[in-house]
């Protein structure tokens, strides 16, 4: 399916806001369907998504992307805490007017989907993780390198080829540089980046052992919810390592574990099109119905 030039795509559509509980969340908004709302990861905004991503999830759903509270163009206050990001989706769900909607979360905003799913089980038809962690104690911790690149002020391509891709391969390489020049194409009104003193202000606050705790049995909830769920993930992981999915693989009965090779954190911006199409296969095939 090819997209209409006339309709806005994610280079050119408007920044757009509502207000819920005194503050103003920033979002964007592009094609019709099945609501499909994406949460970011860590230090992103609206501006972190690859619109190659975006543009080929719209010709299947209507795709929703917003700035979390107090981060790129939204006000408010802050977190990095889950629990208080997943208000920022439901809240915004809610002043669209979207009862019911898929679910996405990239990282640390992977999380926070997932608390959302158990916040609201009801209203998440389908949950889609990307490069992310399930509750509870990792067995697998980040390589080194992922903070050494993911705290410095600002990131260049170099670090963008190790925090979201797989230095190693060439054709990853490649598509770092082709990622990062669509990203860079939207010229006008982007959000502004998360400060140094703010993001490293909000890891502190998270204040946690573990990396996601389970704070209210959301590992067991999700086990055996019903809520399809599909995990994509690449073969090197070095932000939140794939094997610490595997041990879930027939515990939680809705899980559906997609491991891409040759890539990273970011497998969405490696392939942009490759995983919007398994997000739409998904979405189309896979229902409440089939996890019980």
């Amino acid at each position: 399916m090819t997209i209409d030039m006339l309709t806005p795509t994610a280079r050119d559509v408007a920044t757009r806001f509502v207000q819920a509980r005194g503050r103003a969340l920033a979002y964007r908004e592009i094609g019709q369907g099945t609501p499909l709302i994406l949460c970011l990861r860590f230090r992103g905004v609206l501006d972190s998504w690859d619109p190659a991503f975006l543009d080929a999830l719209s010709t299947s759903f209507r795709v929703i992307t917003f700035d979390w509270s107090g981060l790129g163009q939204s006000t408010g206050a802050a977190s990095y805490i889950p629990e208080t990001m997943a208000n920022d989706v439901l809240d915004l769900a809610d002043a669209l007017g979207i009862d019911r909607f898929v679910l996405g979360g990239w990282s640390l905003g992977g999380m926070a989907a997932q608390v959302v799913a158990v916040m609201a089980p009801e209203r998440v038809s389908q949950l889609v993780l990307i490069g992310t962690i399930p509750p509870g104690k990792a067995e697998h911790a980040s390589e080194p390198v992922f903070l050494e690149r993911a705290l410095k002020p600002i990131n260049d391509l170099a670090d963008e080829e190790v925090l979201f891709f797989e230095p190693e391969s060439a054709s990853s390489r490649a598509a770092a540089r082709a990622s990062n020049r669509r990203i860079a194409e939207r010229t006008g009104d982007r959000s502004p980046p998360v400060l140094p003193e703010t993001y490293l202000r909000l890891l502190q606050e998270r204040r946690a052992d573990d990396i996601f705790p389970d704070r209210g049995g959301y590992r067991d909830f999700l086990a055996t919810a019903g809520i399809p769920i599909l995990v994509i993930a690449g073969d090197h992981e070095i932000v939140f390592p794939t094997p610490n999915w595997f041990a879930l693989n027939r515990e939680w009965k809705g899980l559906h574990l997609v491991v891409l090779p040759q890539m990273g954190h970011g497998p969405q911006h490696q392939a942009p099109g490759f995983v919007a199409d398994l997000i739409a296969s998904f979405v189309r095939t896979r229902s409440r119905a089939d996890i019980a």
